[in-house]
């Protein structure tokens, strides 16, 4: 079939609108998940699936584009062979073992919406590298919004003010607090709580880190002023976020950046220097506040006072010996939608604070080695193309998500993986344009 210059354009421009909708948009889910659905909740549901109903209808408009351009052996591309096959498993599982409807479509849009936006930001910068730029200015107005919000909740608005657009202990908590301790509030900005924001702040001031570090930042006052709020806005929120594996995580991505940079630029010395200063400036506090109710609320979550009957340090360690123990005797795993949040939909919520072990009790043994081949694939997509800052950041950042994700779901956040997989997806999709073009542009 001949398709009309006319008509491969507006495709085009349909397709790459609605990858940037979902891109832009999904930094606000949360609030407009629990706003518009408070106001119409007979319609909750559909309005939480927004992103992945405009998924389903990009990966359509895709498929008929391919088709009419006679384009479809990009399909054989390795890592869109293995996520379809990572989606296929999750079909059998879900005939194998069902878990309910309601389960099995929450579960289905949880583990694989990711992996599909990845896809399709990926095939779209194979097939129109120059909307490249384009997708990086929606993701940099999204972390404004995020930080500066951040900022907002800390300095200036009250705690609880999400409660006036529906926030409560029924939707989203409106903000939590360390072990149920007052004196220590975790805000949530634009995400669902604490721990992916901190993730997400954690992300960003590593891209800024790789960007400063090789020396891509541009000298004038807007570039100056917008660096600027991302980075105080990084380490506010993610210091307020109180999410010690958000910090873990962010520390050894940007040592890693550091590392990766001297190399590259045979410098000795200067960050070398700066990471032992950190180092030392954090041991020493620790000593010295040893005793300190941050201490032992913020690092430690040993207060007998917090106000909680069992301390989130109890909770981590028994929820990775269940998980644990349900991936041995479970190889094939539990069921699609039988973890997480769409496990609430059935008679057996199961709570696992892991990604790795989530994985495997959602599609076994086999769904793991899928999705850790799919990660490894991305990271080394990364690698190769590590002498750009944008990826060099983007590549620390998966290391600092991937050691998140053994103490937390992390993947399971629609905002942060989408994002992150979002970012791949250019990253790796747009590799001819990097190569020929980026290495030498600043932001």
């Amino acid at each position: 079939m001949v398709v009309s210059k006319t008509q491969s354009n507006t495709l085009e421009k349909i397709y790459i609108s609605i990858l940037l909708v979902i891109f832009g948009g999904i930094i606000l889910h949360a609030p407009i998940s629990v706003g518009f659905g408070t106001l119409w909740p007979d319609y909750d549901l559909l309005i939480k699936s927004w992103k992945e109903i405009l998924m389903l209808v990009a990966g359509v408009i895709l498929l008929i584009t391919l088709y009419k351009t006679k384009q479809f052996k990009i399909l054989r591309d390795p890592i869109v062979i293995l996520i379809c096959a990572y989606a296929v498993l999750h079909l059998v599982l879900l005939a194998y073992k069902p878990t309910g409807l309601a389960s099995s479509l929450a579960g289905l849009a949880i583990d694989l919406r990711y992996v599909f936006y990845f896809s399709l930001v990926y095939l779209a910068m194979r097939l129109y590298p120059k909307y490249h730029q384009m997708f990086i200015r929606v993701g940099i107005a999204g972390a404004l919004v995020v930080l500066i919000f951040a900022l907002l909740q800390i300095f200036l608005l009250p705690k609880d003010v999400l409660k006036y657009i529906g926030y409560n202990i029924n939707t989203i908590s409106p903000y939590l607090a360390v072990d149920q301790n007052q004196d220590f509030i975790r805000i949530n900005s634009t995400f669902r709580g604490p721990n992916p924001l901190g993730a997400y702040a954690g992300m960003v001031l590593t891209l800024i880190v790789a960007a400063v570090a090789s020396r891509k930042v541009k000298k004038n006052k807007l570039t100056l002023v917008l660096v600027s709020i991302l980075s105080v806005g990084g380490l506010v929120a993610l210091w307020s976020s109180y999410s010690r594996s958000a910090l873990i995580g962010t520390s050894v991505a940007i040592a890693i950046v550091l590392t990766v940079v001297t190399v590259k630029n045979k410098i000795l010395f200067k960050p070398w220097f700066a990471i032992a200063a950190v180092l030392i400036v954090a041991v020493g506090s620790y000593l010295a506040l040893n005793n300190s109710s941050f201490v032992s609320n913020v690092i430690l979550h040993e207060n007998p006072n917090g106000g909680s009957s069992e301390n989130s340090n109890e909770g981590h360690i028994s929820s990775l010996q269940d998980g644990f123990g349900q991936m041995v005797r479970q190889p094939l795993g539990d069921g699609i939608g039988s973890t997480g949040s769409a496990s609430l939909f059935g008679s057996q919520p199961t709570i696992i604070e892991n990604q790795y072990l989530f994985t495997a009790h959602e599609a076994g043994w086999l769904g793991l080695v899928y999705f850790v081949a799919i990660f490894g694939m991305v990271m080394a997509g990364l690698w190769r193309l590590r002498k750009d800052w944008f990826v060099l950041g983007l590549f620390t950042s998966g290391i600092g998500l991937a050691l998140i994700g053994l103490l937390l779901p992390v993947w399971v956040d629609d905002t942060l993986s989408i994002i992150w997989w979002g970012l791949a997806g250019i990253a790796v999709g747009s590799r001819s344009y990097i190569v020929g073009n980026r290495n030498a542009e600043k932001i």
